[in-house]
């Protein structure tokens, strides 16, 4: 067996599925450890490419000999939540400003796509980002 790779560092960067290009955020992130900005740029379009569209942060751990690997993650509740409301952005002031709603099957459906990232075992988590938003849910 190999020796293991000392890791150096971790960090999230949440990018647009089969988008991410060397210009910020991506090359200073990674251009500060050493590591191939263009081989991340590839290998991430290419996970992601069925996703198009949609952010989709990535966890990159990067190792002293400045190789690296990445877990995609699911999008976050807040994106989903836009599209599901079919809005451009939440509100400014989400108590007074209503922007859209959605339905309590959306959330639910949200929250089994988010299931492995939540620490909750309900929807309650993603109604609460959706009222933090200004979007209504509707039973």
């Amino acid at each position: 067996m190999p020796p293991k790779k000392k890791l150096v560092k971790t960090f999230t960067l949440a990018l647009k599925a089969g988008m991410a290009t060397p210009a910020p955020p991506v090359g200073p992130a990674l251009g500060q450890h050493g590591v191939n900005i263009m081989e991340f740029c590839k290998a991430y379009n290419a996970q992601t490419e069925s996703q198009r569209g949609d952010v989709v942060p990535a966890q990159i751990s990067v190792f002293e000999d400045r190789s690296f690997t990445f877990i995609l993650k699911t999008p976050p509740a807040a994106e989903l939540l836009k599209k599901a409301a079919g809005v451009p952005k939440g509100s400014g002031v989400p108590q007074k400003d209503k922007v859209g709603t959605v339905s309590r099957a959306q959330v639910r459906e949200i929250a089994e796509r988010k299931m492995a990232d939540l620490n909750a075992n309900d929807e309650k988590v993603i109604a609460g980002t959706a009222r933090s938003m200004g979007i209504t849910v509707k039973d």
